[in-house]
């Protein structure tokens, strides 16, 4: 593609996700998936511009009401390639020359917006704060509060992309083992630094075909999420509920965990992600402890009735806003696809109600949630021991630096996205 067709790419995916509420990675993936004719480094150079303009959402949106230009997504990236890439005007009336394949030539009123953005800045300092680190405004006040003389820094930390982060199946293979393989293929990792089980690329890496990968050696996770799984604390021999199990990237790491020797059910409303769970669990050796039992099925939920004070983990990675994921995922600062915070938060205590009651005494029932929010965490938490004095505080030991009693991660802190994680036991019965 020449450089103006990747503009004109660039341009048709902003509008597309404007029209729909679809995740920005769904609406790049669909966008490629019927042109077959992009070749992967159009499609990186595509994707990469149009994950930067949306990080920089707040700031180019300044820029257009500072300039009174109608904002569009054409104005976006207009303002993106002279702001952000540095262009010039001819560099510009390159990009949009008209040509085929290419954009429409510059009108005189993009003309004259150019001409005032050109050369400046991408941030000034008459910017607000919370424009310059792209707070939403309904967040900024808890996240002022919640952050408060770190503000600033831990939202921009917030703007970097995410890094990329394995997690070794060390039922299958130590780390020592999968960091030669990897070097092998060319990829070069070092040890995570909060979870024992992780290793962190230094560079951007292409994994598919890495022995470690197709051996089910690594999984692809980050180090957050990786320790959600780790503080569950799941030992060889134990019975094991994932109760929000998704595709199974937790449930991986549990069983890997208890050296596949135990009991671990997997359970979810979304029978699709369940039933693609099954092909990991099997490359990765683990399978044949795991169950699948989807919610939506009655007899399903029948069953769960039946499973009072029978495991001793139940995890709860449970549904939420995802505001701890905003530097892999730019666009949901700004775009609810699911339902809102109230409905999240009921939801959440739903599945703490029903979740709790399959916990043995002495048991753990762990709690945990990607979002930055105290309404999802400690909120959520605080209630539901309020209902069930059965239950305690398993306090997260504070030499770790994940937070403590409950383990609260950042990216400027921790270099992950924000998770959070509470550990309760159910008290032994007298």
């Amino acid at each position: 593609m020449k450089p103006a067709s990747r503009i004109k790419a660039t341009i048709e995916i902003l509008e597309g996700t404007h029209r729909s509420r679809v995740p920005l990675n769904k609406c790049v993936g669909d966008y490629m998936r019927v042109r077959r004719y992009i070749g992967s480094k159009d499609r990186s150079n595509v994707a990469e511009r149009i994950y930067d303009i949306t990080r920089n959402h707040a700031r180019l949106g300044w820029w257009l009401e500072h300039t009174k230009t109608e904002d569009t997504s054409r104005n976006r990236v207009i303002a993106w390639s002279a702001l952000g890439e540095g262009a010039d005007e001819k560099r510009l009336k390159d990009l949009f020359d008209g040509s085929k394949y290419a954009p429409e030539a510059l009108s005189e009123e993009e003309l004259a917006f150019a001409h005032k953005i050109l050369g400046q800045p991408l941030v000034r300092k008459d910017m607000p704060e919370a424009v310059c680190v792209e707070c939403p405004p309904e967040h900024e006040e808890y996240l002022r509060k919640r952050f408060g003389e770190n503000f600033a820094d831990e939202m921009a930390a917030m703007l970097e992309p995410a890094t990329l982060d394995l997690r070794v199946n060390t039922y299958r293979a130590d780390k020592e083992k999968v960091t030669n393989y990897l070097e092998a293929d060319g990829v070069k990792v070092r040890n995570g630094s909060l979870c024992p089980w992780a290793l962190r690329c230094d560079t951007k890496a292409y994994l598919s075909r890495t022995k470690a990968l197709t051996k089910g050696w690594i999984e692809i996770q980050d180090e957050g999420s990786q320790l959600i799984a780790w503080l569950c604390g799941a030992q060889p021999g134990i019975q094991v509920l994932d109760y929000c199990a998704g595709a199974g990237g937790k449930t991986l790491a549990l069983a890997s965990a208890m050296k596949c020797k135990g009991r671990v059910v997997a359970m979810d409303t979304d029978n699709r992600r369940l039933q693609n769970g099954r092909k990991r669990y099997k490359k990765a050796g683990v399978a044949d402890i795991i169950e699948v039992r989807c919610l939506a099925d009655e007899k399903q939920r029948k069953w769960m009735k039946r499973q009072k004070g029978k495991f001793d983990i139940v995890l709860t990675d449970a549904p939420c806003s995802g505001s701890g994921t905003w530097r892999r995922n730019p666009d949901m600062r700004w775009q609810t696809y699911g339902p809102s915070l109230e409905e999240l938060t009921a939801i959440q205590a739903e599945i703490l109600e029903k979740a709790c009651k399959c916990v043995k005494p002495g048991g753990r029932l762990v709690y945990a949630t990607c979002s930055l929010f105290a309404e999802e965490n400690e909120d959520q938490v605080t209630r539901f021991l309020e209902e069930h004095p059965e239950f305690e505080v398993s306090p997260i030991d504070e030499t770790l630096g994940l937070g403590s009693p409950y383990m609260h991660l950042s990216p400027l802190r921790h270099n992950t996205d924000g998770f959070f994680t509470a550990v309760l036991i159910r008290k032994e019965q007298a």
